[in-house]
């Protein structure tokens, strides 16, 4: 199942790079031939997909090894190194635009900046199409599979999206004669990106430091638990999220009367209805508290 999971994750990324090479060069044509600061700064955002993409195949396949000596609970935790990377790449590069377009802000010769060209408008039309088609086609099967990196790496589909957007109002400012609107929506972009860059970073580091499960899902475990007759109760419920698993430890409450033998069956038959009813459930250890 796992690598599955890898084959096709794989075969995402694959077609999403090919996609980001032509888009960029495309756009950075685009943005030196129509004199567009904007379209060049998108270009850069496009082939830094590129390389995120890479760290996000590497990661994915380091994250779906077999358990092994050293490390027996799994790779998991390497997918969630690659989205945290892939964060920083993303700020970085949004960094990299907004300072160039800060300083073409402030330096205030508006009046030599290069009008841009219809080229650069249609460049921009073509880009936001493109990006949002990438951002929905990898959504879908990081959702399907349940992958963060992969999920990260729509999002920079996204912000690529949300910065060609930035680039067409700057484009079209410009020609209506706002010629610094080119660089303003550089800056735009680069907040963007920014959010973009700190959510992805969020949900890595929640899924690096044992982060618990929502409510509703610890919840729903506690019923499932408590459908077996013989469970008297829960004592003590803690999950925490392992990269896109998640590990159980359970304390239930059985009848003191019953047997060593007949505990552990119970507690076994509890432990298979949870992996069947989570498929995220990778390990549950369940411990027998004697009751009345």
């Amino acid at each position: 199942m796992e690598q599955n999971f890898s084959k096709i994750a794989n075969k995402v990324s694959i077609v999403t790079i090919i996609e980001n090479v032509m888009l960029a060069i495309f756009k950075l044509i685009a943005g030196i031939v129509a004199h567009s600061s904007a379209m060049i700064s998108d270009a850069v955002h496009s082939a830094s997909d590129v390389f995120s993409t890479f760290v996000v195949m590497i990661g994915i396949k380091l994250a779906s090894k077999e358990p092994d000596k050293e490390h027996p609970y799994g790779h998991e935790r390497l997918e969630c190194v690659a989205a945290i990377l892939l964060s920083i790449i993303l700020f970085a590069t949004g960094a990299m635009i907004g300072i160039n377009a800060f300083k073409t802000i402030i330096a205030g010769n508006y009046k030599d900046l290069q009008v841009p060209s219809i080229l650069a408008l249609i460049a921009a039309v073509v880009s936001i199409l493109a990006k949002e088609g990438m951002y929905w086609y990898t959504r879908y099967y990081a959702k399907k599979l349940d992958l963060g990196a992969l999920m990260a790496d729509a999002w920079h589909h996204r912000s690529d999206a949300f910065s060609s957007i930035g680039a067409l109002i700057g484009i079209a400012g410009a020609m209506l004669g706002f010629p610094v609107m080119d660089s303003i929506s550089s800056l735009v972009i680069f907040i963007f990106i920014a959010k973009a860059a700190f959510d992805i970073f969020k949900d890595a580091m929640d899924k690096m430091v044992d982060h618990s499960c929502d409510e509703e899902t610890e919840k729903a475990i506690y019923d499932c638990a408590m459908k077996k007759e013989e469970v008297l109760g829960i004592d003590l419920l803690q999950t925490r999220i392992f990269g896109n698993k998640i590990y159980v430890d359970l304390e239930i409450r059985l009848d003191e009367c019953y047997t060593l033998k007949e505990a552990h069956n119970i507690a076994e038959m509890v432990h298979d209805d949870i992996e069947k009813s989570f498929p995220k459930v990778k390990h549950i250890m369940i411990h027998v508290n004697p009751g009345k």
